[in-house]
């Protein structure tokens, strides 16, 4: 669970909702909560509406989603996997920009998709391909088809560099581009 900035126009900082209890993972589509702060889109009414922008820090208690990290593996141990612990924020990009990021849903419907297809998110808080017309839940646009990212190790996957591992897509390590349209 990654988010790579590649070009970005406003990086946001916002209050965590106290009130939320689970995962913000990088790159996953937050929204916020009236008063209470941001929090991760899910169910909540009208939230796959709302999209504030995507998550740029992790809000865990198990796993670390630093692009190529290890789940087990964390900057501070104090902090538990939870970047926003010591300041109860979370920073937002939003407002455009171009980020590589694995936070989609893998069903493969992307696979085909057309450079420049829209993106809109689901339930999960993951990108999701919207069809082939703009609509009101539009969050972004495909640049990069999903395919392995290079990580800057010498290897053999990717251009003469190693992959760079995907927590959340495990069997392929594929992230996709795309350009950020809230």
């Amino acid at each position: 669970m990654a988010i790579i900035p590649l070009y970005y126009v406003v990086a946001g900082s916002y209050d965590i909702d106290p009130t939320f209890s689970g995962t913000i993972a990088e790159g996953q589509c937050v929204f916020l909560n009236g008063a209470n702060g941001v929090r991760a889109v899910d169910t909540t009414a009208n939230a796959i509406h709302q999209v504030l922008g995507l998550a740029g820090d992790t809000k865990s208690t198990s796993a670390s989603t630093m692009p190529g990290v290890k789940s087990g593996w964390q900057n501070r141990v104090s902090d538990g996997y939870d970047e926003t612990k010591a300041s109860g924020k979370i920073t937002v990009y939003h407002s455009g920009g171009e980020f590589a990021t694995d936070q989609f849903l893998d069903d493969g419907s992307l696979v085909t998709a057309a450079a420049g297809s829209y993106l809109k998110c689901n339930t999960s808080g993951l990108l999701i391909v919207d069809g082939a017309t703009q609509s009101f839940d539009t969050v972004a646009q495909l640049v990069t088809a999903p395919g392995m990212y290079p990580s800057g190790v010498p290897g053999t996957d990717v251009n003469g560099d190693s992959a760079l591992a995907s927590a959340a897509n495990t069997t392929t390590n594929d992230y996709i581009v795309v350009k950020l349209l809230v």
